[in-house]
Protein backbone atom coordinates (compact mmCIF):
# COMPACT_ATOMS: atom_id res chain seq x y z
CA UNK A 1 0.00 0.00 0.00
CA UNK A 2 1.33 3.33 -1.00
CA UNK A 3 1.96 6.03 2.19
CA UNK A 4 0.73 9.33 0.43
CA UNK A 5 0.24 12.46 2.60
CA UNK A 6 -0.69 16.02 2.17
CA UNK A 7 1.63 18.98 3.28
CA UNK A 8 1.69 22.61 4.04
CA UNK A 9 3.11 23.63 0.94
CA UNK A 10 4.99 27.01 0.51
CA UNK A 11 3.72 28.42 -2.89
CA UNK A 12 3.71 31.79 -4.36
CA UNK A 13 0.76 34.07 -3.62
CA UNK A 14 -1.87 34.30 -6.48
CA UNK A 15 -0.07 38.05 -7.89
CA UNK A 16 3.15 36.36 -8.93
CA UNK A 17 2.05 32.61 -9.60
CA UNK A 18 2.51 32.85 -13.54
CA UNK A 19 5.81 34.95 -13.24
CA UNK A 20 7.80 32.29 -10.60
CA UNK A 21 6.55 29.30 -11.83
CA UNK A 22 9.38 27.77 -14.43
CA UNK A 23 9.96 24.98 -16.72
CA UNK A 24 11.85 22.26 -14.60
CA UNK A 25 15.73 22.98 -14.10
CA UNK A 26 17.05 20.83 -16.41
CA UNK A 27 15.16 21.06 -19.96
CA UNK A 28 17.87 24.18 -19.98
CA UNK A 29 21.36 23.96 -20.70
CA UNK A 30 23.66 26.19 -18.64
CA UNK A 31 23.64 29.10 -21.09
CA UNK A 32 20.08 29.15 -21.78
CA UNK A 33 19.33 29.24 -18.03
CA UNK A 34 21.49 32.18 -17.93
CA UNK A 35 19.61 34.20 -20.53
CA UNK A 36 16.12 32.99 -19.40
CA UNK A 37 16.70 34.22 -15.70
CA UNK A 38 18.35 37.44 -17.27
CA UNK A 39 14.80 37.73 -18.94
CA UNK A 40 12.73 36.84 -16.59
CA UNK A 41 14.54 37.67 -13.32
CA UNK A 42 11.70 36.56 -11.03
CA UNK A 43 11.51 33.24 -12.39
CA UNK A 44 11.96 30.41 -9.91
CA UNK A 45 14.85 28.92 -12.18
CA UNK A 46 17.14 31.65 -10.15
CA UNK A 47 17.06 29.32 -7.81
CA UNK A 48 16.65 26.01 -9.20
CA UNK A 49 19.92 27.25 -10.90
CA UNK A 50 21.33 29.46 -9.05
CA UNK A 51 24.74 29.29 -10.58
CA UNK A 52 22.70 32.10 -13.19
CA UNK A 53 23.50 34.62 -10.17
CA UNK A 54 27.53 34.35 -10.29
CA UNK A 55 30.06 34.95 -13.65
CA UNK A 56 29.41 32.47 -16.38
CA UNK A 57 33.06 30.83 -15.32
CA UNK A 58 31.79 30.21 -11.76
CA UNK A 59 32.03 26.67 -10.56
CA UNK A 60 28.19 25.45 -10.63
CA UNK A 61 28.13 22.93 -8.08
CA UNK A 62 30.44 24.96 -5.36
CA UNK A 63 29.51 25.25 -2.13
CA UNK A 64 28.64 29.09 -2.19
CA UNK A 65 26.12 28.19 -5.37
CA UNK A 66 23.75 26.45 -3.46
CA UNK A 67 23.69 28.47 -0.24
CA UNK A 68 22.85 31.43 -2.76
CA UNK A 69 19.89 29.25 -3.95
CA UNK A 70 19.11 28.76 0.26
CA UNK A 71 19.06 32.57 0.41
CA UNK A 72 16.97 33.42 -2.08
CA UNK A 73 14.71 31.16 -1.37
CA UNK A 74 14.08 31.90 2.50
CA UNK A 75 14.21 35.20 1.97
CA UNK A 76 11.35 35.62 -0.65
CA UNK A 77 9.16 33.10 1.51
CA UNK A 78 10.18 36.07 4.55
CA UNK A 79 8.97 38.73 2.36
CA UNK A 80 5.79 37.00 1.80
CA UNK A 81 6.66 36.42 -2.18
CA UNK A 82 5.92 32.72 -1.11
CA UNK A 83 3.06 31.78 1.57
CA UNK A 84 2.50 28.87 3.44
CA UNK A 85 -1.18 26.81 4.23
CA UNK A 86 -1.74 26.63 7.70
CA UNK A 87 -2.67 22.97 7.58
CA UNK A 88 -1.54 20.18 5.79
CA UNK A 89 -3.41 19.86 2.07
CA UNK A 90 -3.39 18.24 -1.14
CA UNK A 91 -3.89 20.25 -4.25
CA UNK A 92 -5.08 19.32 -7.55
CA UNK A 93 -2.50 20.24 -10.95
CA UNK A 94 -4.28 20.55 -13.84
CA UNK A 95 -2.03 21.17 -17.07
CA UNK A 96 -4.24 21.76 -20.95
CA UNK A 97 -1.87 21.80 -23.79
CA UNK A 98 -3.41 21.43 -27.42
CA UNK A 99 -6.76 20.81 -25.92
CA UNK A 100 -5.60 17.44 -23.93
CA UNK A 101 -5.63 17.86 -20.49
CA UNK A 102 -3.93 15.80 -17.60
CA UNK A 103 -4.72 16.15 -13.35
CA UNK A 104 -2.52 15.09 -10.49
CA UNK A 105 -2.97 15.40 -7.11
CA UNK A 106 0.18 17.35 -5.43
CA UNK A 107 1.32 15.43 -2.59
CA UNK A 108 4.33 14.10 -0.49
CA UNK A 109 4.94 10.22 -1.43
CA UNK A 110 7.36 7.92 1.24
CA UNK A 111 10.89 7.57 0.47
CA UNK A 112 10.01 3.90 2.16
CA UNK A 113 8.25 3.26 -0.50
CA UNK A 114 10.97 3.88 -2.63
CA UNK A 115 13.15 1.91 -0.86
CA UNK A 116 10.25 -1.24 -0.91
CA UNK A 117 9.48 -1.11 -4.20
CA UNK A 118 5.54 0.27 -3.73
CA UNK A 119 7.42 3.32 -5.69
CA UNK A 120 8.95 1.65 -8.61
CA UNK A 121 11.68 2.81 -11.05
CA UNK A 122 12.41 2.03 -14.80
CA UNK A 123 15.69 3.97 -15.35
CA UNK A 124 18.76 3.70 -13.75
CA UNK A 125 20.58 7.03 -12.45
CA UNK A 126 24.07 8.72 -12.63
CA UNK A 127 25.68 9.75 -9.48
CA UNK A 128 26.90 12.76 -10.58
CA UNK A 129 23.50 14.32 -11.78
CA UNK A 130 21.85 12.89 -8.17
CA UNK A 131 24.74 14.91 -6.66
CA UNK A 132 23.42 18.33 -8.02
CA UNK A 133 20.07 17.87 -6.59
CA UNK A 134 21.11 16.19 -3.04
CA UNK A 135 23.01 19.61 -2.41
CA UNK A 136 20.51 21.37 -3.70
CA UNK A 137 17.67 20.17 -1.67
CA UNK A 138 20.34 19.68 1.30
CA UNK A 139 20.98 23.28 1.12
CA UNK A 140 17.90 24.65 0.33
CA UNK A 141 16.12 22.86 3.38
CA UNK A 142 13.79 21.87 0.70
CA UNK A 143 12.39 19.76 -1.99
CA UNK A 144 11.78 22.35 -4.60
CA UNK A 145 11.01 20.55 -7.94
CA UNK A 146 8.03 17.53 -8.05
CA UNK A 147 8.60 14.23 -9.02
CA UNK A 148 6.41 13.02 -11.91
CA UNK A 149 4.40 9.46 -10.53
CA UNK A 150 1.59 7.79 -12.05
CA UNK A 151 -0.63 5.01 -10.95
CA UNK A 152 -3.10 2.81 -12.58
CA UNK A 153 -6.95 4.86 -12.80
CA UNK A 154 -9.05 4.40 -9.49
CA UNK A 155 -12.36 5.29 -10.40
CA UNK A 156 -13.39 7.13 -7.19
CA UNK A 157 -10.38 8.82 -6.81
CA UNK A 158 -10.82 10.21 -10.11
CA UNK A 159 -14.46 10.67 -9.32
CA UNK A 160 -13.38 12.98 -6.35
CA UNK A 161 -10.56 15.13 -8.12
CA UNK A 162 -12.90 15.93 -10.65
CA UNK A 163 -15.96 17.11 -8.76
CA UNK A 164 -13.31 19.40 -6.88
CA UNK A 165 -12.44 20.78 -10.14
CA UNK A 166 -15.89 21.26 -11.19
CA UNK A 167 -17.14 22.51 -7.60
CA UNK A 168 -14.48 24.91 -6.32
CA UNK A 169 -12.43 28.10 -7.30
CA UNK A 170 -8.67 27.57 -8.89
CA UNK A 171 -6.21 29.17 -7.01
CA UNK A 172 -3.81 29.46 -9.65
CA UNK A 173 -5.04 30.12 -13.52
CA UNK A 174 -2.66 30.86 -16.23
CA UNK A 175 -0.91 29.96 -19.03
CA UNK A 176 2.95 29.19 -18.69
CA UNK A 177 5.61 30.01 -21.51
CA UNK A 178 5.60 26.44 -23.42
CA UNK A 179 1.47 27.48 -23.91
CA UNK A 180 0.51 25.34 -21.53
CA UNK A 181 -3.01 25.92 -19.36
CA UNK A 182 -2.24 25.62 -16.12
CA UNK A 183 -4.84 25.51 -13.03
CA UNK A 184 -4.58 24.53 -9.15
CA UNK A 185 -7.29 23.64 -6.96
CA UNK A 186 -6.76 23.88 -2.86
CA UNK A 187 -7.85 20.51 -1.25
CA UNK A 188 -8.50 21.82 2.35
CA UNK A 189 -11.63 19.71 3.19
CA UNK A 190 -10.31 17.61 5.65
CA UNK A 191 -13.06 14.77 4.61
CA UNK A 192 -11.42 15.41 0.77
CA UNK A 193 -7.95 14.84 2.22
CA UNK A 194 -8.78 11.52 4.42
CA UNK A 195 -11.02 10.24 1.39
CA UNK A 196 -7.56 11.05 -1.16
CA UNK A 197 -5.05 8.74 1.70
CA UNK A 198 -7.35 6.48 1.97
CA UNK A 199 -7.84 5.30 -1.62
CA UNK A 200 -3.85 5.44 -1.75
CA UNK A 201 -3.59 3.34 1.20
CA UNK A 202 -5.41 0.74 -1.53
CA UNK A 203 -3.04 1.41 -4.27
CA UNK A 204 -0.28 -1.20 -4.06
CA UNK A 205 2.48 0.09 -6.72
CA UNK A 206 3.35 3.79 -7.84
CA UNK A 207 5.34 4.05 -10.65
CA UNK A 208 8.23 6.72 -11.77
CA UNK A 209 7.20 8.48 -14.86
CA UNK A 210 9.81 11.21 -14.59
CA UNK A 211 12.53 12.54 -12.11
CA UNK A 212 14.30 9.72 -11.59
CA UNK A 213 17.46 11.67 -10.52
CA UNK A 214 15.06 13.95 -8.40
CA UNK A 215 13.55 11.05 -6.72
CA UNK A 216 16.72 9.27 -5.91
CA UNK A 217 18.48 12.43 -4.46
CA UNK A 218 15.60 13.40 -2.19
CA UNK A 219 15.37 9.74 -0.91
CA UNK A 220 19.27 9.94 -0.21
CA UNK A 221 18.68 13.20 1.86
CA UNK A 222 15.89 11.78 3.46
CA UNK A 223 18.30 8.68 4.53
CA UNK A 224 21.05 11.67 5.38
CA UNK A 225 18.71 13.34 7.68
CA UNK A 226 17.95 10.63 9.85
CA UNK A 227 21.24 9.44 10.45
CA UNK A 228 21.60 12.64 11.60
CA UNK A 229 18.45 12.96 14.17
CA UNK A 230 18.44 9.62 15.21
CA UNK A 231 17.56 9.46 18.71
CA UNK A 232 17.07 12.59 18.85
CA UNK A 233 13.26 13.32 17.83
CA UNK A 234 10.54 11.50 17.66
CA UNK A 235 7.87 10.44 14.67
CA UNK A 236 8.33 10.61 10.99
CA UNK A 237 10.32 13.24 9.38
CA UNK A 238 9.55 15.84 6.42
CA UNK A 239 12.40 15.17 4.98
CA UNK A 240 10.31 11.21 5.24
CA UNK A 241 8.60 12.25 2.31
CA UNK A 242 9.23 13.89 -1.39
CA UNK A 243 7.21 16.47 -3.26
CA UNK A 244 5.15 14.36 -5.84
CA UNK A 245 2.63 15.03 -8.47
CA UNK A 246 0.66 11.55 -9.06
CA UNK A 247 -1.27 10.85 -12.22
CA UNK A 248 -3.45 8.21 -13.67
CA UNK A 249 -2.03 6.48 -16.13
CA UNK A 250 -5.67 7.44 -18.30
CA UNK A 251 -4.26 11.25 -18.26
CA UNK A 252 -0.51 10.77 -19.35
CA UNK A 253 0.68 11.34 -22.80
CA UNK A 254 3.81 9.62 -23.76
CA UNK A 255 5.57 11.07 -27.27
CA UNK A 256 8.00 9.66 -29.35
CA UNK A 257 11.65 9.70 -28.35
CA UNK A 258 13.44 9.96 -31.96
CA UNK A 259 17.43 9.16 -32.49
CA UNK A 260 19.34 10.92 -35.05
CA UNK A 261 22.85 9.48 -36.20
CA UNK A 262 25.94 11.28 -37.06
CA UNK A 263 26.88 8.83 -40.11
CA UNK A 264 26.40 5.58 -41.85
CA UNK A 265 29.58 4.00 -40.09
CA UNK A 266 31.16 3.69 -43.57
CA UNK A 267 28.36 2.41 -45.34
CA UNK A 268 26.33 4.10 -48.72
CA UNK A 269 22.41 4.68 -48.28
CA UNK A 270 22.33 1.71 -50.52
CA UNK A 271 24.45 -0.87 -48.54
CA UNK A 272 22.35 0.42 -45.08
CA UNK A 273 19.12 -0.27 -47.02
CA UNK A 274 20.41 -3.99 -47.76
CA UNK A 275 21.53 -4.11 -44.64
CA UNK A 276 18.21 -3.08 -43.17
CA UNK A 277 15.96 -5.31 -44.97
CA UNK A 278 17.27 -8.13 -43.50
CA UNK A 279 15.36 -7.70 -40.35
CA UNK A 280 12.31 -4.80 -41.69
CA UNK A 281 10.54 -4.55 -44.08
CA UNK A 282 11.80 -1.09 -46.43
CA UNK A 283 9.04 0.98 -48.11
CA UNK A 284 9.90 4.19 -49.51
CA UNK A 285 6.93 6.96 -48.42
CA UNK A 286 5.83 10.16 -49.76
CA UNK A 287 5.98 12.60 -46.93
CA UNK A 288 7.31 12.38 -43.43
CA UNK A 289 6.13 9.08 -41.40
CA UNK A 290 4.97 8.91 -37.80
CA UNK A 291 4.67 4.91 -36.65
CA UNK A 292 1.02 4.27 -35.80
CA UNK A 293 1.56 0.65 -34.15
CA UNK A 294 4.16 -0.98 -32.35
CA UNK A 295 7.02 -2.42 -34.31
CA UNK A 296 7.17 0.42 -37.26
CA UNK A 297 9.74 2.81 -37.33
CA UNK A 298 10.38 6.35 -39.69
CA UNK A 299 13.72 6.47 -41.12
CA UNK A 300 14.86 9.44 -43.05
CA UNK A 301 17.91 9.17 -45.40
CA UNK A 302 19.33 11.16 -48.19
CA UNK A 303 16.55 13.72 -48.28
CA UNK A 304 13.77 10.35 -48.46
CA UNK A 305 11.21 9.07 -45.95
CA UNK A 306 10.83 5.31 -45.87
CA UNK A 307 8.44 2.86 -43.35
CA UNK A 308 9.98 0.26 -41.54
CA UNK A 309 8.08 -2.38 -40.11
CA UNK A 310 9.76 -4.99 -37.81
CA UNK A 311 10.37 -9.05 -39.19
CA UNK A 312 9.36 -11.23 -36.71
CA UNK A 313 12.63 -12.57 -36.26
CA UNK A 314 13.78 -9.06 -34.39
CA UNK A 315 10.77 -9.06 -32.07
CA UNK A 316 10.68 -9.90 -28.46
CA UNK A 317 7.71 -10.91 -25.93
CA UNK A 318 10.59 -9.63 -23.65
CA UNK A 319 9.49 -6.41 -21.49
CA UNK A 320 12.67 -4.76 -22.16
CA UNK A 321 13.70 -6.55 -25.37
CA UNK A 322 10.31 -6.04 -27.05
CA UNK A 323 10.41 -2.17 -26.90
CA UNK A 324 10.58 -0.21 -29.88
CA UNK A 325 13.62 1.26 -28.38
CA UNK A 326 15.01 -1.97 -27.97
CA UNK A 327 14.49 -3.30 -31.25
CA UNK A 328 15.89 -0.47 -33.05
CA UNK A 329 19.11 -0.46 -30.72
CA UNK A 330 19.98 -4.29 -31.19
CA UNK A 331 18.76 -4.53 -35.08
CA UNK A 332 19.98 -1.33 -36.26
CA UNK A 333 21.65 0.92 -33.45
CA UNK A 334 23.99 -1.59 -32.57
CA UNK A 335 25.26 -4.38 -35.16
CA UNK A 336 24.78 -2.18 -38.46
CA UNK A 337 25.55 1.48 -36.98
CA UNK A 338 28.17 0.44 -34.77
CA UNK A 339 26.68 2.22 -31.74
CA UNK A 340 27.04 0.11 -28.81
CA UNK A 341 26.25 2.33 -25.58
CA UNK A 342 24.18 4.73 -26.82
CA UNK A 343 24.72 6.27 -23.25
CA UNK A 344 27.95 7.72 -24.11
CA UNK A 345 28.22 7.62 -27.69
CA UNK A 346 28.98 11.04 -29.10
CA UNK A 347 27.29 10.02 -32.98
CA UNK A 348 23.31 9.55 -31.71
CA UNK A 349 21.28 12.25 -30.27
CA UNK A 350 17.54 12.18 -29.20
CA UNK A 351 15.24 14.34 -30.01
CA UNK A 352 11.86 14.37 -28.34
CA UNK A 353 8.70 14.17 -30.21
CA UNK A 354 7.42 17.63 -29.40
CA UNK A 355 9.70 19.09 -31.52
CA UNK A 356 7.98 17.14 -34.21
CA UNK A 357 9.66 15.52 -37.03
CA UNK A 358 10.43 18.46 -39.04
CA UNK A 359 13.21 18.66 -36.28
CA UNK A 360 14.59 15.51 -37.50
CA UNK A 361 14.90 16.42 -40.93
CA UNK A 362 16.25 19.90 -40.39
CA UNK A 363 19.23 17.96 -38.29
CA UNK A 364 19.42 15.48 -40.90
CA UNK A 365 20.79 19.07 -42.68
CA UNK A 366 23.17 20.54 -40.57
CA UNK A 367 24.82 17.50 -38.54
CA UNK A 368 23.30 14.22 -38.52
CA UNK A 369 23.14 11.94 -41.92
CA UNK A 370 20.20 9.67 -40.71
CA UNK A 371 17.02 9.84 -38.45
CA UNK A 372 14.64 7.45 -36.91
CA UNK A 373 10.94 8.72 -36.12
CA UNK A 374 9.78 6.28 -32.87
CA UNK A 375 6.35 4.68 -32.15
CA UNK A 376 5.45 6.31 -28.49
CA UNK A 377 6.67 3.91 -25.57
CA UNK A 378 2.65 3.08 -23.85
CA UNK A 379 2.40 3.74 -19.72
CA UNK A 380 1.61 0.02 -20.00
CA UNK A 381 5.15 -0.92 -21.45
CA UNK A 382 6.54 1.15 -18.72
CA UNK A 383 4.17 -0.63 -16.21
CA UNK A 384 5.29 -3.84 -17.63
CA UNK A 385 9.01 -3.03 -17.25
CA UNK A 386 9.23 -1.61 -13.82
CA UNK A 387 6.83 -4.58 -12.03
CA UNK A 388 9.09 -7.12 -13.87
CA UNK A 389 12.02 -5.43 -11.66
CA UNK A 390 13.63 -4.23 -14.90
CA UNK A 391 14.57 -0.71 -16.53
CA UNK A 392 14.67 0.55 -19.58
CA UNK A 393 16.99 1.52 -22.24
CA UNK A 394 17.92 5.34 -22.13
CA UNK A 395 15.64 7.86 -23.65
CA UNK A 396 12.67 5.47 -23.71
CA UNK A 397 9.58 8.08 -23.16
CA UNK A 398 9.29 11.57 -23.09
CA UNK A 399 6.27 13.31 -21.42
CA UNK A 400 4.42 16.44 -22.11
CA UNK A 401 3.18 18.51 -20.89
CA UNK A 402 6.21 19.30 -18.42
CA UNK A 403 5.59 20.01 -14.72
CA UNK A 404 6.55 23.30 -13.33
CA UNK A 405 9.26 24.06 -10.86
CA UNK A 406 8.07 26.82 -7.97
CA UNK A 407 4.41 26.26 -7.66
CA UNK A 408 5.04 23.84 -4.63
CA UNK A 409 7.65 23.67 -2.32
CA UNK A 410 7.80 21.00 0.51
CA UNK A 411 10.15 22.20 3.52
CA UNK A 412 12.41 18.63 4.51
CA UNK A 413 13.49 20.77 8.30
CA UNK A 414 10.94 19.40 11.46
CA UNK A 415 8.27 16.38 12.12
CA UNK A 416 5.01 15.35 10.98
CA UNK A 417 1.83 15.84 13.48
Amino acid sequence: MADIRPFKAYRPNSEVADKKASLPYDVFNRKEAYEKVKREPESFLAIDRPETQFAPDQDMYAPEVYQKAHDMLWEQIEKGVFIQDEKPCYYIYEQTMNGRTQTGIVACASIDDYLNNVIKKHENTREEKEADRINHVYTCEAQTGPIFLCYRRHKLLSELVDRIREVDAPIYDFVSEDNVKNRVFLVEDQEEIDTISRIFTTIDSIYIADGHHRCASAVKVGLKKRQELEGKVRGKLESDFFLSVLFADSDLYIMDYNRVVKDLNGLTGEEFLDKLSEGFEVKEVEKAFSPENKGEFGLFLEDKWYKLVAKEAVRSDDPVEGLDVSVLQRSVLGPILGIEDPRTDKRIDFVGGIRGLSELEKRCHEDMQIAFSMHPTSIEELFNVADAGLLMPPKSTWFEPKLLSGLFIHGINGTLK
